[in-house]
């Protein structure tokens, strides 16, 4: 007759557990939620920066390049290869990256 009292606040005890357990992943998941709606809403303003500074540099870039150019340096085409494959690789960057996790 002992038996069933026994079990009893064990049950008690698993229920609380279980509710208690319920509530943390409540709040884990909103927490989740939050910080994914913090980092999605950063993407436009970082891409939006990653392609100003993208554009600094092709005009300075550019700017080498025609100085090079202009003064004769047999170097030219290979400044103007690697110029041109930083802008498109800062492009591209930028475009992959929030395509992938927007």
């Amino acid at each position: 007759m002992n038996a069933p009292h026994r079990r009893r606040p064990i049950a008690a005890m698993l229920l609380l557990t279980a509710a208690i357990q319920m509530f943390a992943a409540g709040n884990g998941l909103s927490g989740i939620n939050e910080a994914t709606s913090m980092v999605t809403s950063y993407f436009d303003p970082g891409t939006k920066l990653v392609y100003a500074i993208g554009a600094v540099v092709g005009l300075i870039g550019g700017i080498k390049v025609y100085s090079k150019w202009s003064s004769g340096d047999p170097d030219t085409s290979k400044t103007a290869a690697s110029w041109f494959g930083a802008c498109i690789f800062l492009i591209v960057a930028a475009t992959i990256l929030r395509s992938f996790f927007l």
